[in-house]
């Protein structure tokens, strides 16, 4: 029987999934929710579209429900409220925030006794695994995590947010001196502004005041105060020609030291290149409901991270076919 996986939110991250299940060989699209009218939506599958309003009444029908709005407004309200009626998985992404989400996710999984992991994609996700082998492995040693170059999902919806933007992207980029200097073995203190830049591009309402526009995103805490930014007001026509497509990428780098005197030096870098931001977070997604679908089937409830799942949950084969094949 295959798990029988739900969708919340028809953007670029709900597609992804759309796309991403449809590839899986364990999982059945049952179902999307939308804020928009469903009738105004056609999938590339045929998936069933219900109105977001409706999402409760059709807990017995969906094994796990991926959550797939942004992390700025709709995640720290939609996944503890839809963890009420099923297991639920999501990306959230701002990170100073992480520990707070995943206790409300906790409370309201425990309560329904279904599991919830939070934050699931590339970084927070794999990223954040290969930050944990890093220093588990290298304890005497120092980590980066450097992003782009490349279009920040979450980043550009907490643009979209601000009064009289209609449309936005934002890239963040790495300082390349930083980049080399760690790849170089060398060990700095960087800030966050030593390590990255962030462009942003802005497609304004004609009514709107782009110098406010640009002031509230420069002084937006957890997202743009602490980095160079740039803001640039672009036409609609421009951002369809020049920022239609949604790439990131970056790399995570563990340097560290072993021996009697420290004499032998290591650098783990883990590395990812990506055309599209959303379609790869939509398949770390499906992997992850996967996971949750297997322990919620072994009785387990409450909130979990990439920390706490097995990897060999992850993939759809047997374990045994696991171990001849890839141990």
């Amino acid at each position: 029987m295959k798990i029988r996986i739900g969708i919340a939110g028809y953007g670029n991250l709900g597609r992804g999934v759309e796309y991403a299940a449809e590839k899986a060989k364990d999982t059945q699209l049952v179902a999307l929710f939308t804020r928009r009218d469903p009738a105004s939506l056609k999938t590339r599958t045929g998936i069933p579209v219900y109105s977001y309003s409706d999402v409760h009444n059709h807990k017995n029908d969906i094994d796990v429900l991926i959550v797939c709005g942004g992390s700025a407004k709709d995640l720290p309200v939609q996944t503890p409220d839809l963890a009420r009626s099923f297991n639920v998985i999501d990306s959230f992404d701002t990170h100073a925030d992480i520990p707070s989400h995943f206790d409300r996710v906790d409370k309201a999984c425990r309560d329904a006794g279904h599991i919830g992991i939070i934050s699931c994609g590339w970084d927070p996700g794999l990223f954040s695994l290969s930050r944990l082998y890093g220093e588990s492995i290298l304890p005497d040693g120092t980590d980066y995590t450097f992003w782009g170059r490349g279009i920040s999902q979450g980043h550009s919806d907490a643009i979209r947010q601000i009064k009289g933007v209609k449309d936005a992207r934002q890239y963040t980029n790495p300082v390349p001196s930083a980049l080399e200097a760690v790849r170089n073995g060398e060990t700095p203190a960087f800030t966050a502004r030593d390590k990255h830049t962030r462009e942003c591009y802005v497609v304004a309402e004609p009514w709107a005041d782009k110098n406010e526009i640009e002031k509230e995103i420069k002084n937006m805490p957890n997202y743009f105060s602490d980095y160079d930014t740039t803001v640039t007001f672009i036409t609609e026509e421009e951002m369809k020609q020049n920022h239609s497509r949604l790439p990131h990428g970056g790399v995570v780098i563990r340097s560290g030291r072993t021996g009697k005197d420290d004499e032998n030096r290591h650098v783990i870098e883990f590395k990812l290149d990506l055309d599209s931001n959303p379609e790869f977070t939509s398949s770390v997604l499906v992997a992850y409901a996967r996971a949750a679908y297997r322990m919620h089937s072994e009785g387990i409830s409450g909130a979990k991270t990439v920390f706490d799942i097995p990897p060999s949950y992850l993939h759809p084969d047997t374990p045994e076919s696991q171990r001849k094949r890839l141990l």
